[in-house]
């Protein structure tokens, strides 16, 4: 996360995008404005902003969605995580260093508010001369519909086991 983004306020994300392309000193274009509509909930993939846009702008291509991914990063308006073993996913909570939990069987992503008080949240043994503003922790397990699922077929295998 850069310096910008953790400096953004969080109520940015609610104003109009125009509004917020213009106070990131960026020109405001029609697919710039589609992707932050697109990126309005959840953690999404590249791939799935081209298909969220090309539902109203069927001419973007896919590669003008990561150049305005990219772009809306670098200005503090998205934000961009990479959990291991997944593509780039972004979001648009900026303004804060919330932390991310993954489900190890799904891949469902959720955001989890700050760990333990103010950012970065978490303190490194040595810093190495770093003026450190933040840490990024993603936990892993089992969401809830997986967890049920997982239950189901166990409670499911030892009955059959039993009978």
């Amino acid at each position: 996360m850069s310096q910008r983004d953790a400096a953004a306020p969080a109520a940015a994300a609610t104003a109009q995008p125009g509004e917020r392309l213009r106070a990131a000193g960026l020109k405001v274009t029609a697919p710039r404005v589609a992707v932050l509509h697109a990126v309005h909930d959840g953690h999404l993939d590249a791939e799935t902003v081209h298909e969220r846009v090309v539902s109203e702008q069927p001419g973007v291509s896919l590669q003008s969605i990561y150049n305005v991914l990219g772009a809306l990063t670098d200005a503090g308006l998205l934000r961009r995580i990479e959990p291991a073993g997944s593509p780039a996913l972004y979001e648009n909570r900026i303004g804060d260093n919330h932390h991310h939990v993954v489900c190890t069987r799904c891949r469902a992503v959720a955001d989890v508010d700050c760990v333990v008080g103010q950012p970065p949240c978490l303190a490194p043994s040595e810093a190495n001369g770093f003026a450190i503003h933040t840490a990024e922790v993603t936990f892993w397990g089992l969401c809830g519909e997986c967890r049920s699922a997982v239950e189901a077929s166990d409670l499911d295998a030892a009955t059959r086991a039993t009978a």
